[in-house]
């Protein structure tokens, strides 16, 4: 029998899942389909209620559902019970399990790219205080860390952080973001300035220490202004696409048996399937 998965989200026409997860079914000879689902916020819950009846064995699920998807979910695991939010579904013994591989996803893209990026890395500096700002936080404390500052615009979310990780979380505002620039070596930006329609991201890079790795969670375009002004310093820079592809190793060998690779292939082809909607740059 085909084994369905798919990715849950509205809108999701956009989404690259399918050119992933596809390659990947095609790479193992697997009998698998992976699909889109574009699924109302006022349908959502009653989706996941009845998440068995769709034919799928399991989901990714983006935005805006993924906190749906936490509350439908009668297991977690470690890190969606922390974060409050799940990006990954699959049946168990007739159970809906929730998983969050944004922190995994996160971690192996700098490792892949950066294998030295965490040693004797004392302080990192986060750009944002949203939902994925929280998935990186919580990694970056998870690797040890020792403080994470949490720059905002509004500084009681970037508070919020703080009162949910702790006090190795310094939430300052965005106004006295360039003090903690000062010797920086990690820079990671996890807001939409910069993504594709969006407006860039106005930071003056001069005060990162030399050897810094910048880091954006944006995609589209697989350049942000961010990393284009940090590679122009000679900074190492690590953009979201790698992110994306590692995010969806685990719900892969949930639902068809079989742990893939990020291989440069993969990412050709998704670097491809960029250039040719014009999303580079």
């Amino acid at each position: 029998m085909t084994r369905r998965a798919a990715i849950i989200g509205h809108p999701v026409a956009h989404s690259r899942s399918p050119l992933i997860h596809g390659y990947w079914l095609a790479q193992h000879g697997i009998d698998g389909e992976y699909g889109r689902c574009d699924v109302a916020p006022d349908a959502i819950d009653g989706f996941l209620a009845d998440f068995a009846a769709s034919g799928l064995i399991g989901a990714n699920v983006t935005v805006p559902h993924k906190e749906a998807a936490f509350r439908a979910a009668a297991e977690l695991d470690s890190v969606a019970a922390a974060l409050g939010a799940v990006n990954t579904l699959w049946l168990e013994n007739g159970r809906l399990h929730g998983a969050n591989t944004d922190v995994p996803g996160f971690l192996a893209n700098l490792d892949a790219a950066e294998p030295d990026w965490a040693r004797a890395l004392g302080e990192a500096v986060v750009l944002g205080a949203g939902g994925a700002s929280r998935a990186v936080v919580y990694g970056l404390l998870e690797r040890g860390i020792d403080r994470v500052v949490v720059a905002n615009r509004t500084l009681a979310r970037a508070q919020a952080l703080r009162d949910q990780f702790g006090p190795r979380v310094l939430p300052v505002e965005w106004r006295d973001l360039a003090g903690r620039l000062n010797g920086c070596r990690l820079l990671v930006n996890t807001t939409s300035l910069g993504m594709k329609g969006q407006p860039p991201l106005d930071i003056d890079l001069s005060a990162l220490s030399p050897d810094a790795v910048v880091t954006d969670i944006v995609y589209v375009p697989l350049e942000t202004p961010l990393l284009a002004v940090a590679k122009a310093r000679g900074l190492k820079t690590v953009d979201g696409l790698g992110m994306l592809l590692h995010q969806a190793v685990p719900g892969f060998e949930r639902w068809f048996g079989v742990r893939p690779e990020v291989t440069a292939e993969l990412r050709a082809l998704a670097i491809a399937d960029l250039a040719a909607k014009g999303q580079l740059r």
